[in-house]
């Protein structure tokens, strides 16, 4: 849930305070309200105490590895990661977004370009308490600040990227999206990765939705092109 007064709550593993004191300073000034850990353990501990809005997660600490924390916070929720690590070969990186981190920074980073990145992140994720109006058609509804989706009045139960490839379909229904502006969207803009990825998370979306390739009724492909939620009633609330 959204810190105090709606400042999203930053969990900030660090144990160089060289970069832990000045950067903590720098996230409050940019509205975050920051809870700081020092270690593996204390990361651990104080996710589960804090129920962050966004990680930044360092991968160098002094009793683990940061990539185990970002594993471990995988095991139990989706909340954003970004790493912060001085290791910078594309192998590092790809590691990193496979075990679930939204985004990697290699050390020495500026303050202005992390929080920039952050703010893409939780954009992404629809966290930043800008949209309120949800989204209805057909039975389906979207709330996108509670992030939540109900058909014909029952919970749908969505991964993070089926939501956000929902929610981005949504914020244009109607007009067709394409297949590189979702990949922006919905895992970064320099994503290297196959479309396939795509692909695979439409069908799940679709099949949750009750939806086929041939037969949809929310999810329509446009052949070769992208896709296009079907447009929302005129009483949308």
């Amino acid at each position: 849930m959204p810190g105090e007064q709606d400042r999203p709550t930053v969990l900030f593993v660090e144990d160089e305070e060289a970069i832990l004191e000045p950067f903590s300073a720098a996230l409050d000034r940019a509205g975050f309200e920051v809870v700081a850990a020092k270690s593996a353990t204390q990361a651990i501990e104080s996710f589960g105490n804090a129920e962050p809005d966004f990680v930044l997660l360092d991968l160098t600490l002094p009793d683990g590895d940061g990539r185990d924390v970002c594993l471990e916070i995988r095991n139990h929720s989706d909340v954003p990661i970004l790493m912060l690590t001085a290791r910078g070969t594309e192998t590092d990186r790809v590691v990193g977004l496979e075990l679930g981190a939204d985004d990697y920074v290699v050390k020495p980073f500026s303050s202005r370009e992390v929080i920039s990145r952050m703010r893409a992140i939780l954009r992404r994720t629809g966290l930043t308490g800008r949209e309120t109006r949800p989204y209805s058609f057909g039975g389906l509804e979207i709330d996108f600040g509670a992030r939540k989706v109900t058909l014909d009045g029952e919970d749908l139960i969505l991964s993070r990227k089926e939501f956000d490839l929902l929610a981005a379909l949504a914020r244009e229904a109607g007009e067709v999206v394409t297949r590189e502006d979702l990949i922006a969207r919905v895992w970064d803009v320099n994503w290297f990765g196959s479309t396939k990825t795509l692909d695979v998370h439409i069908r799940a979306l679709r099949k949750k939705l009750g939806d086929s390739a041939t037969d949809s009724k929310f999810i329509h492909t446009v052949r070769g092109v992208g896709f296009r939620l079907s447009a929302s009633e005129a009483g949308e609330s």
